[in-house]
C-alpha cells in the first residue's frame, strides 16, 4: 500500500508534472465550489436581513412569517458555514450510462454502462465526472458542482470495485486542507481500458497508475495477475460483517488499503447498523495520516474514529519508545498482575499515591485523565540496555500530607472513638476483597469504617428494640460521616485514584519491586521503573493507563445542567433562534471522545500488538464485529503465541472468516527475492507473496570504508539522483537521531527512520543500514529486518558494517545464499 509517498514509482506512466497538473485541476474545481458557497452564504444572509425587515410591519402574521424565515435561513447559514472545512474529498469518472435520466442532484442515475460505451478496441470516453463532498452544491445553471456523499449518485464512490466497476473508470481521493488541495490518489476500476477525458488520455496517479501499466501490458499472464489482485481484494471488501474477518498477506499486498475500502463499503451499505461507530486502529501516527487521506468522507459525522495505538486513551499521546526489554515486560500478560497489585498497593502508602517523594519530572504533570500534560521529545530505551534514555532527574521532596492515615479519631455519643493502624489495615484489606474496581470500592470501605466505629462505641447493645437500634445507628452514621475530620480522613486514606497516579507510584523501584515480586525479575523491575520516570508516555504506557482505568473505575459524576439565559427563558427565543452549531470536525472529535465502544473495529498491522494492547482494543469492541489485518511474518512482538491468546480473548466466541492476499505489487521481483531469504530465517516454511513485476535492477551492496555516516550519506545522495521520489534510510532504533544528522542538507525527499517506524510505509528507494544490527536489536529482529527490506518500490541499497561480515561483493552474512 502507498502510505506517505506522493511521488511516482518507476512504473507510473505519469510524472510529477502530471501530478501537479492534476492537483491544479482539482484546485480549480474547488475554487469554483467555494465561490458558489460564498454566493449561497450571501443569499442566506440576505434572507435573514429580509426577515428582519418583515418584522417591522408589526402584525401577528408578519411576525410569525419572520420567525419561520429566520429559523430556516439561520439553519441553512449555519450548515453552509460548518461545511466549509475540508469540503471536497472524492471524484469518480464514469462511462456513459444505459439511460439519460437525471436525479434531483443533477447527476445521471444509470448504474451500468450503455451499449457501446466501451469500444471493441478497449477504448472509451469519460461521459460524466462527479465530485463527492459533504453537501451537494449546484452551480447557477443547476448543474452539480458537488454531490452529497449520502446521495444515491455518490454510491459508486463507495461500492465500485475492479471486479464490479459499473460505470466507474477512475475513483480519486482528494486530500485538502481548508481551500487548498494537497494531493490526489487514484484507484483504477478498469485497468484494461484506455479511457479519454476531453480528448486526452485519462491520467492516473498513485497505485492506480501501477495497475494501469500492468493491466495494459501485452502479456496475458500479467493481465491475469492483475485480475487475481482485484478478485482477492474484492472478496475481502465485500465479506459479510457479522463475524471476525481475518486478512493476512505479505508486504505489498494491499492489506491496509483493502481494510479501509471495507470500512467505506460497510458503512455505506448499512449506515444505521454502524451508527455506533467504526474504530480503525493503526500502529503509528504516520499510518493514521495515510488512513485519514483514504477515508476523509467517513469522519465528518463521527462514525469513524481513526487512532494510533498510542492515542487510544483520550488525552494521552505516546511520544516515546521503550527498549525491547522494557517493551516485553510492559506488554506481556505478566504486567496485568503487576497493575492489579499496584492499583491496590497504591492505597497503602502513607498519604496515598502522589504523596511523598516525586517520581522525576513526570510527577505533578499528569492529569486526572491519566496522562502527561506535556509531551516530551522522542526517547528510546534504557541506559543499561545500551539505548539513549530520557533524563533521569533526582527525586524531589514534597510536603507530606497534613492528614494522618494511620489513626482515625472521631467524637460520638460524647466520647472519642479511635481506630489504629492494624485495624485500619484490616478494614482496607476487607474492602479490597470485593470484585468491583478500586475506586468503586470506596463506599464499601467507608461503610466498614462506620461499622468498626459503631462497634467500638458499644451503642449497639443499648437497645433491644430493633427499630430503635436501627434509628440510633442511622443517626450515628449521619453524625460521624458529616464530621470534617472523618471526611478528610477518608479522602486521604482511600483517595480516588487516577491511572496516572498509580503509574507514577510504579516509578518507585522499591514499591514496584514489592508489587512485581515473583512476576518480573529484578532487572525488569529496575528498567520499567526507570522508564516510568521519563517525561512522556510510550505506546506500552498508554495500554497500561487504559488497563488501570478498568481496574480503578470511574465514580459517577453529577451531570451539570445547561445554563440558560434568563431572557431566553422568558421569550422562548432559544427554541426559535438557531445557535451556532458545531463544525463537522468539532462534532466528530466530541463523538469520538464520548464513545467508548464501537460497532465495528478494524485493526491494522495486528501482528505487532502486545497482549496488553489487545486488551485495550478489546474493551472498545466488546459488542463489535471485527476486521483484523496483519502478517505474522512481519511481527515485531517477541511472543506471538501470547499475543494470539490475548487476541482470541478480545475477539471472544465470534465465528472467524479468513482471507489471504497473495500478490505483491509493491516490490519488484529482485527486491522480493532478497527479502525472501530473511523470511526463510525468520519464519522457516513461510511463503512470500508473489511479485508481479521485474525491473532488472538488482539490490546494491555498499561496504563501510571510512565511516558509517559518510557511506550512508553517499548512498542516499546517489539514490536521490536515481529516483524522482522519496528515499527512506532505515536504521536500528538506537541510531535514529544520528541517522537524521547524517542526512542533514540532502532535502526533504530523504527521511531517516527507525526499523520499527518503517512498518506500512513505502519509498521509491531505501537504504537499509547494517542488517545484523537490526536483526540483533530484539528477539523479533529478523522479522523487523524483513519489513525493512520490503519498503522499496524501485531500488534497494544495503550498507554493510563490520558487524555484518560482508563478503568480497559486500553482501552481508545474513543475506547470502
Amino acid at each position: 500500500m502507498a502510505a506517505q509517498v506522493q511521488q511516482e514509482t518507476a512504473f507510473d506512466p505519469v510524472g510529477d508534472s502530471v501530478r501537479d497538473r492534476e492537483i491544479g485541476v482539482e484546485q480549480e474545481h474547488l475554487d469554483r465550489v467555494y465561490q458558489r458557497l460564498e454566493e449561497k452564504i450571501h443569499e442566506a444572509e440576505f434572507l435573514m436581513n429580509d426577515a428582519a425587515q418583515r418584522g417591522q410591519v408589526g402584525t401577528p402574521g408578519a411576525l410569525a412569517e419572520r420567525d419561520a424565515q429566520v429559523f430556516r435561513a439561520g439553519i441553512h447559514l449555519n450548515r453552509l458555514n460548518n461545511e466549509f472545512e475540508d469540503f471536497l474529498f472524492g471524484r469518480i469518472d464514469l462511462l456513459a450510462g444505459k439511460d439519460g435520466k437525471k436525479g434531483p442532484d443533477g447527476a445521471y442515475t444509470a448504474v451500468e454502462p450503455a451499449e457501446g460505451a466501451v469500444r471493441p478496441d478497449n477504448t472509451a470516453e469519460i461521459a460524466e465526472t462527479l465530485h463527492i463532498g459533504r453537501i451537494g452544491v449546484l452551480d447557477s445553471d443547476y448543474a452539480p458542482l458537488v454531490i452529497d456523499w449520502r446521495a444515491p449518485a455518490a454510491a459508486p464512490f463507495y461500492r465500485s470495485t475492479p471486479v464490479d466497476p459499473g460505470r466507474v473508470v477512475r475513483r480519486r481521493v482528494i486530500r485538502s486542507k481548508g481551500r487548498r488541495v494537497l494531493g490526489v490518489e487514484d484507484d483504477l476500476m478498469r485497468p484494461e481500458l484506455k479511457a479519454s477525458l476531453s480528448g486526452r488520455e485519462l491520467p492516473v496517479i498513485g497505485d492506480g497508475a501501477l495497475m494501469a501499466a500492468l493491466g495494459q501490458a501485452r502479456s496475458h499472464t500479467m493481465r491475469d495477475i492483475v485480475a487475481s489482485i482485484q478478485a482477492e481484494q474484492d472478496l475481502v471488501i465485500r465479506a459479510p460483517a457479522a463475524s471476525v474477518t481475518y486478512v493476512e498477506g505479505g508486504p505489498g499486498t494491499g492489506k491496509t488499503a483493502v481494510a479501509l475500502h471495507r470500512a467505506a463499503y460497510l458503512l455505506y451499505q448499512d449506515r444505521r447498523r454502524y451508527a455506533g461507530g467504526i474504530l480503525i486502529v493503526s500502529p503509528t501516527p504516520l499510518l493514521v495520516a495515510y488512513t485519514e487521506g483514504v477515508l476523509p468522507s467517513l469522519g465528518e459525522e463521527g462514525q469513524v474514529a481513526i487512532r494510533a495505538v498510542g492515542s487510544l486513551v483520550d488525552g494521552a499521546e505516546a511520544t516515546l519508545y521503550d527498549s525491547p526489554a522494557v517493551a516485553r515486560a510492559k506488554g506481556s500478560y505478566r504486567m496485568l498482575k503487576v497493575l492489579r497489585k499496584a492499583a491496590r498497593g497504591a492505597l497503602e502508602a502513607p498519604g496515598g499515591p502522589g504523596q511523598g517523594p516525586a517520581r522525576g519530572r513526570r510527577n505533578g504533570q499528569a492529569s486526572r485523565n491519566g496522562h502527561n500534560g506535556q509531551a516530551g521529545q522522542l526517547a528510546f530505551g534504557d541506559p543499561e540496555d545500551g539505548f539513549a534514555d530520557a533524563d533521569d532527574s533526582d527525586d524531589e521532596s514534597q510536603a507530606p500530607s497534613a492528614v494522618s492515615t494511620t489513626r482515625l479519631r472521631v467524637v460520638a455519643f460524647g466520647r472519642r472513638l479511635e481506630l489504629e493502624a492494624p485495624e485500619l489495615d484490616r478494614i482496607r484489606q476487607n474492602a479490597l476483597s470485593g470484585t468491583a474496581p478500586v475506586n468503586l470500592l470506596r463506599p464499601r470501605a467507608r461503610k466498614l469504617l462506620l461499622d468498626a466505629l459503631w462497634s467500638r462505641s458499644g451503642a449497639g447493645t443499648r437497645h433491644t428494640d430493633p427499630e430503635l437500634a436501627a434509628e440510633l445507628r442511622s443517626s450515628f452514621d449521619e453524625d460521624v460521616s458529616s464530621e470534617d475530620s472523618f471526611i478528610a480522613f477518608v479522602d486521604a486514606w482511600w483517595p480516588e485514584l487516577a491511572p496516572s497516579a498509580v503509574l507514577e507510584a510504579m516509578a518507585d523501584e522499591k514499591r514496584l519491586g514489592r508489587w512485581a515480586r515473583r512476576i518480573l525479575n529484578p532487572g525488569e523491575v529496575r528498567r520499567v521503573a526507570r522508564s516510568l520516570k521519563r517525561d512522556g508516555l510510550s505506546v506500552h504506557d498508554v495500554a497500561m493507563l487504559d488497563e488501570l482505568q478498568a481496574i480503578l473505575g470511574t465514580p459517577a459524576r453529577p451531570r451539570k445542567k445547561r445554563d440558560l439565559d434568563p431572557l431566553d427563558q422568558l421569550t422562548g427565543l432559544e427554541e426559535l433562534m438557531p445557535v451556532r452549531e458545531e463544525s463537522q470536525r468539532e462534532r466528530a472529535e466530541r463523538l469520538a471522545q464520548e464513545r467508548t465502544e464501537y460497532a465495528h473495529v478494524i485493526v491494522d498491522e495486528a501482528q505487532d500488538l502486545t497482549p496488553m494492547q489487545w486488551r485495550m482494543i478489546g474493551r472498545r469492541g466488546r459488542h463489535a464485529t471485527w476486521t483484523v489485518v496483519g502478517d505474522p511474518a512481519q511481527s515485531s512482538w517477541s511472543d506471538p503465541d501470547e499475543a494470539a491468546e490475548a487476541r482470541d480473548e478480545a475477539l471472544g466466541t465470534r465465528p472467524r472468516r479468513r482471507f489471504t492476499l497473495t500478490v505483491n505489487y509493491r516490490n519488484p521481483a529482485e527486491i522480493a527475492e532478497l527479502a525472501a531469504k530473511v523470511l526463510a530465517l525468520a519464519m522457516p516454511g513461510s511463503t512470500s507473496p508473489s511479485a508481479v513485476r521485474s525491473t532488472g535492477v538488482r539490490p546494491r551492496y555498499a561496504v563501510v570504508r571510512d565511516s558509517l555516516a559518510k557511506t550512508v550519506r553517499e548512498e542516499a545522495a546517489r539514490l536521490l539522483d536515481q529516483v524522482d521520489g522519496t528515499v527512506g534510510v532505515v536504521v536500528a532504533m538506537n541510531r535514529r537521531a544520528e541517522a537524521a544528522r547524517w542526512l542533514a542538507g540532502l532535502g526533504d525527499r530523504v527521511v531517516a527512520l527507525g526499523s520499527l517506524e518503517a512498518k506500512g510505509l513505502e519509498y521509491d528507494a531505501t537504504v537499509v543500514v547494517s542488517p545484523a544490527e537490526i536483526a540483533d536489536e530484539s528477539p523479533a529482529g529478523l522479522r523487523v529486518l524483513y519489513v525493512a527490506l520490503t519498503r522499496a518500490t524501485q531500488q534497494l541499497t544495503v550498507v554493510s558494517a563490520d558487524r555484518d561480515e560482508p563478503d568480497a561483493n559486500g553482501v552481508p552474512d545474513l543475506l547470502r545464499d
